[in-house]
């Protein structure tokens, strides 16, 4: 799965981080980020990490796998 956070809907809310800590964290400034290594991390949690976010800034898509 493919994680994408949109910076410019961010609110900085902090629900991805409470969600899924192993995954994302947040900035200096507040706003969500993925932990390195995390971007196509496949933890379950992620999507309820998306739903909880007020805004929507967080898209959960599937990748092809080879």
């Amino acid at each position: 799965m493919h994680i994408d956070i949109d910076t410019d809907v961010c609110i900085g809310a902090g629900q991805c981080a409470l969600s899924v800590p192993a995954v994302f964290t947040q900035d200096d400034d507040g706003f969500s980020t993925l932990l390195p290594g995390q971007e196509d991390s496949g933890d379950p949690m992620i999507r309820e990490a998306a739903r909880a976010c007020p805004v929507g800034a967080i898209k959960v898509s599937e990748t092809a796998r080879p």
